[in-house]
């Protein structure tokens, strides 16, 4: 298969690029910075930029006749609190988290149709389905993304073009590293900070990468696909499930007590 992925300059991108590449499949990688490999081959891509995204799939289509698969895995995180968010922090994530990914699926998708086949997977978050303390507007931005992956469902199902969700819970990456964090005001600090700790330890002790590359791999080969998938430990799963059972402000006080708010 012609597989583009997106954010494969280190994390699950990258591996996800050597663990196709290495299958035999012949594996494009999308992400700012050119990325040595013997196994995928880098186009620095700005996916953000609708014209450097164009550019890209037409140096894939200048050796490839057909694109099968897009993992759109770029991305970013975010924390602070809502109230100290400013509008370019906010805009910034959203043009990668949301526009980036709809500009990656608006220039496979002649393709696709011309080949009356394509499978494409957003990667969101489990946090997506909650917002999340402190990181309200990562989950707000995965959950647009997710909305946006269940409109072109009903779009593009015509030509054989299959998309869904892949809600990760947390991943050992060095995602800590890349997100934006907004400037914490006095009246947060202690709190976010406990919040903060806790949020990285669960980074630390996070699922490998690899484990997601293998549940990548079983997803391609279904031939029938529902909305949302959801990859992670069964204590972050669970939270899914139990959002939409529980009473809110039952719901709520667990979240509360997971994060150490209470």
């Amino acid at each position: 298969m012609t597989i583009i992925i997106t954010g494969t300059s280190s994390g699950i991108g990258f591996v996800l690029a050597e663990y196709f590449g290495k299958k035999g499949h012949k594996v494009y990688g999308l992400s700012r910075k050119h990325t040595e490999s013997q196994y995928f081959k880098s186009i620095p891509t700005d996916v953000t930029d609708n014209d450097a995204v164009q550019h890209a799939i037409a140096e894939v289509l200048k050796t490839e006749t057909k694109i099968d698969v897009l993992i759109n895995n770029a991305g970013m995180g975010m924390v602070g609190a809502v109230e100290d968010s400013t509008k370019e922090d906010i805009l910034k994530l959203f043009n990668l988290n949301l526009v980036g990914a709809v500009q990656m699926m608006t220039a496979v998708m002649p393709n696709m149709r011309e080949n009356k086949f394509g499978q494409i997977i957003n990667v969101s978050s489990i946090g997506s389905e909650m917002g999340l303390p402190f990181r309200g507007f990562y989950s707000a931005s995965k959950s647009a993304l997710d909305k946006v992956t269940e409109a072109m469902r009903y779009e593009v199902y015509p030509w054989n073009v299959h998309v869904c969700s892949l809600h990760l819970g947390d991943i050992k990456t060095n995602i800590a590293e890349n997100r934006v964090k907004t400037k914490v005001s006095e009246p947060y600090k202690n709190v976010f900070d406990k919040v903060y700790a806790l949020m990285n330890s669960h980074v630390g002790d996070g699922t490998e990468p690899l484990e997601v590359a293998e549940y990548v791999e079983n997803l391609l080969g279904k031939n029938k696909w529902k909305a949302h998938y959801y990859f992670g430990k069964f204590g972050q799963k669970i939270g899914v499930p139990l959002k939409w059972i529980l009473p809110q402000g039952t719901y709520e006080n667990l979240m509360k007590k997971y994060n150490k708010l209470a």
